[in-house]
This record gives C-alpha cells, structure tokens and sequence, in this order.
C-alpha cells in the first residue's frame, strides 16, 4: 500500500491530500471563487499569488487530518501538467522540496489523469478497460483507459469546452461566475423542452459526422442569438427555461456521444470526471442512457468532480506501486495530452 502527500494548484484552487492507494486519509481545499468572481473569470497571476499564500496551511493541515507524520509517506505527488503555469510552478516547488527534505520519492501527475483516477475513490474495486467521459471547464474528451498510463482519445471538443460553454451563457444571461452551478439551480426550476437549441455536430471532411467529437461555440452563440431576438421582439421569456433548455442540450450531447462510443468499444462502464460531472442535469441523462443499454455509469462524489489533491494522490499512487517515480529536473506545462502520460516517468 502506497500512502502519498498529494498537491493540486493547476488552477484557482489550492488542495492537498494524504491518500493510501484509493483510500482518502484527508483532503483539503482552499477554493478561489471569491476572489475571482468579481473579474467574471480565473485571473493566472492572483491565482498564483493565492496559492502561495495557502499552500503551507494546506499541507499543515491535510497532514494533521491524516495523523499521519510525512515521514511515514511512501511518496510526494503533484499535479505538474496541464494548468495555469504559475500555478503549477507553486505546488510544484512546495511538492519538491518537501521529497528533497524528507528523501521522499517524487510523482508528478497529469490534472486529467487525476480527475480519471477520481472514480477510484469511489469505486476502489474498478479496473480497466472502461470508458472516461472527461467534462471540465477546460477539457471535454471520450478517453479509453486501457490501464495505468495507458489512454487513447476517442473523442474531444472541437472548440468550447462544456464547462466553458456552461460559464459564457452564464456571463450572457448576467448570471455571475462560475456559471455552471448557478446554471444548475435555475435548470431545476425550468423547462427544458421551451427553447430548441442545436447539439453542434461535428462533420468529417468526406461527409457525414463525427459520432464522438463536440461543438458547443455554435450553441453558445444560439442561445446569444435566441436572447437578442426576444429582447428586439420584446417578448418575456424565463430565464429558468432557457437555462433549463441550454443545460439539456448540453447533456444530451455527451450522454448521446459516451454511450456511442462505449457501445462501438464494446467497453460496459462509463466513468465521468471533471467539474461538469457534478451537473445534475448530466447525471440523469447519462445514467438513465446507460441503464437501457445495460452499462455501468459511475460519477464521482461532488467532493471529487471539483479540482482536489485526492484524486492526484491516487492516481500517483497507482504509479509508485508500479515503480514509477518522476525526476527531481521535472518542470510544469500548461498543455500535455493525455495520451503522454508516461513522459512524466522515469
């Protein structure tokens, strides 16, 4: 059993856990949303700034709530790539020098790797091969993980990605930021069947469509169109109903693609990942497709869809266990596909 000291600072929230393989000792979150909310968006530099301003208190404290001493850790894990540079580059130094201070062995860990691995928390008996629908607000991709450090790409977002398109509505109709769980809340209230809105297919240059891939500029933009038009007509409209109808769309678009590509693959389990996983709108489409078709559909707790040093700590784990460490010369990236994983293993 590997125990790890895991660090996430790849964006606005500052997170460290202590894991024992896929069983979470702590897991504390220092969230940003406050102090970027005023800006209608992630703002890099105070990003950066707030993480160096938390980070000790966050490991202090996630050690304290494991009771567990960090000489007793098997490893030091961090999140490294992709992410806002800055941002990485804290949890980075701070994951460093603590395996250099307590001759630890170091993991650096893929963000999206991470939010795969969130799904073993919950599930600590899953294995390959299963299908990963990854869906944040910077990454929306069909993942085939084969086994650890071992994913194909079967499908991605062509341009927005879900959580992204979820925060520009949001801004359009004024709702503030993140739009997401706001988005969420006036869905439950709406009708989604009040306004048609378009799926975005993407099509293949021969013809015909992509049965995997996403588009979500182009929905973006009809709900833009949509509200211009029934502000110049002057009709009333509720924004309930067209938060309900975007968020509809928006799950009937991933739940259509995961369970294509999960048939095609002949994979029988779906996992989800990412902040967008805990949109409720999501969770009843894809579970109930995935129930007539008889495959298993498993999302995270809430706790685990959001950035979180678990999930990292997890995801390293699995890796020490295979002897996998990462070198002390390794840096951060803000872009590193999926697919590269093992780049970052000696």
């Amino acid at each position: 059993m590997a125990s790890i000291l895991a660090i996430e600072t790849s964006c606005d929230e500052t997170s460290v856990a202590v894991v024992q393989d896929r069983q979470v000792c702590s897991n504390v979150v220092y969230s940003q949303i406050s102090v970027h909310q005023p800006y209608g968006g992630v703002v890099p530099e105070v990003a950066s700034r707030r993480h160096l301003e938390t980070i000790n208190q966050a490991i202090a404290c996630a050690l304290e709530q494991a009771q567990l001493p960090i000489s007793s850790l098997d490893g030091i894990a961090v999140t490294c790539a992709p992410g806002l540079v800055g941002a990485l580059l804290v949890g980075l130094t701070a994951a460093k020098t603590l395996a250099l201070v307590h001759q630890k062995p170091f993991l650096g860990v893929h963000h999206l790797e991470g939010h795969i691995y969130a799904s073993y928390l919950d599930e600590p008996e899953l294995e390959p091969p299963f299908l990963n629908l990854l869906v944040s607000g910077g990454h929306t991709s069909l993942i085939y993980v084969k086994a650890c450090g071992c994913y194909e790409t079967l499908g991605q977002t062509r341009d927005d990605a879900a959580g992204e398109a979820f925060d520009k509505v949001a801004r359009l109709l004024q709702l503030g930021y993140p739009g997401g769980p706001v988005i969420d809340k006036l869905a439950a209230l709406g009708n989604p069947q009040a306004f048609v809105l378009p799926e975005g297919n993407v099509s293949r240059p021969g013809g015909g469509y992509h049965p995997y891939d996403s588009s979500f500029s182009g929905l973006k933009t009809a709900v833009l169109r949509l509200v211009q038009q029934l502000q110049q007509d002057e009709q009333p409209f509720s924004i309930q109903d067209l938060a309900a109808s975007f968020q509809e769309t928006v799950a009937r678009s991933l739940a259509k693609r995961a369970i294509a590509c999960a048939l095609d693959y002949r994979l029988n389990t779906i996992t989800v990942g990412g902040g967008v996983a805990a949109n409720s709108g999501l969770r009843k489409h894809l579970q109930a497709a995935g129930a007539a078709h008889n495959l298993r559909v498993l999302f995270p707790s809430l706790k685990f869809c959001t950035d979180n040093a678990a999930m990292i700590g997890c995801a390293a784990a699995e890796h020490l266990n295979r002897g996998h460490t990462s070198p002390l010369t390794l840096g951060v990236q803000s872009r590193l596909s999926i697919t590269d994983v093992m780049q970052l293993y000696q």
